[in-house]
């Protein structure tokens, strides 16, 4: 490697912008020298305003291939996750990805051979915020047992991002784009796997209450009703909507013999309820125990230091949540209980 990491994005959206620019740019060691947008335009544009010592490229391709670069930071809609992750593996770059992962189980899968085949290789994806600040007391509350055993599970995700019929449809409606990925279903299907183990069958109900949007056929639905089913035997229930106007905050509750756990996740707030107390009161997460957004730091660290951690989540976990939300696709067209 050079003295300094160099990186080339492919995808310079408003996620890469805003979250994740600014924190390799405050990192001296790390160096991005290519872009590659949506159009050659649109490259130059994001070099010239943000990056004026990088260069811009026409085609994705050509800037993996790049000679003497180090890592690929993927930014785009899942259509090209697959394809931009393998090419740059099997080119030796390191890869950090946008979630989702993939547009489908089948491509997810192909990224993780990919990955398997070159372990020397830090292949990251990007994990979701949501919930990320009480990721560590959630775990240790469920780890104590402090609500027993969890026997039913909810998830309620609405928002109101689609509400409007006549606006056109936005690249996450765009199945070409986003291929099965539906609303917020994969990042709290990688959030309730990682605080209470694997989902082992769906049942799903979907509807599009707009199918139609400025002559577009919307195929992926405004409403997804999940029934999981988790190995230890909990049941869940898990609602998600883009068409709900006034919608609260999303929302995790926890059932079990001994007390009831509830996260909010605008506020990053644990509410916790033992069978014996009078009420469910505010759980105080230390400051030692509030998980900070490091994700930028945690894949540079790798790069730097190729004994240390792999940072999470790798393309296993990935492919755990995308078996998930394959699963409530493959259940919502077959309209049956599909295990996984």
């Amino acid at each position: 490697m050079h003295s300094k990491l160099r990186i080339g994005i492919v995808g310079a959206g408003g996620i890469v912008l805003h979250r994740h620019l600014p924190a390799l740019l405050a990192m001296p060691e790390v160096e991005i020298v290519a872009v590659c947008n949506s159009t050659f335009a649109s490259s130059q544009r994001f070099c010239r305003e943000h990056l004026p010592h990088a260069t811009p490229f026409k085609n994705w391709a050509d800037l993996v291939a790049l000679r003497e670069l180090d890592a690929v930071w993927i930014g785009t809609p899942p259509y090209m996750h697959a394809p931009v992750t393998i090419s740059a593996l099997e080119a030796g770059r390191h890869v950090f990805c946008q979630a989702r992962m993939a547009m489908n189980l089948e491509e997810a899968l192909e990224m993780q051979v990919a990955a398997r085949k070159r372990p020397h290789l830090v292949a990251m994806l990007c994990p979701p915020p949501h919930g990320m600040r009480g990721d560590l007391m959630m775990r240790q509350i469920l780890e104590e047992k402090r609500v027993g055993r969890p026997h039913q599970v909810r998830v309620q995700s609405f928002s109101s991002n689609f509400l409007d019929g006549s606006a056109p449809a936005h690249w996450r409606q765009r199945i070409e784009l986003s291929g099965i990925n539906v609303l917020t279903l994969g990042i709290y299907v990688e959030v309730l796997q990682r605080w209470l183990g694997p989902i082992r069958a769906v049942t799903a109900r979907a509807k599009t209450v707009y199918p139609e949007r400025d002559g577009y056929e919307v195929r992926i639905p405004d409403m997804v009703s999940v029934l999981a089913e988790f190995d230890h035997g909990a049941e869940g229930v898990l609602e998600f909507s883009g068409v709900s106007a006034f919608a609260p905050a999303d929302r995790l509750e926890i059932y079990g013999n001994r007390g009831t756990l509830h996260y909010d996740f605008s506020g990053d707030t644990i509410t916790l309820g033992q069978v014996g107390e009078r009420a469910a009161a505010v759980v105080e997460i230390p400051p030692a125990m509030e998980r900070p957004w490091t994700v930028e730091k945690d894949f540079i660290a790798a790069l730097k230091n190729p004994s240390a951690p792999r940072p999470h989540p790798n393309f296993d976990d990935g492919v755990a949540y995308m078996r998930v939300t394959q699963a409530v696709a493959d259940s919502i067209a077959a309209e049956c209980r599909v295990s996984i």
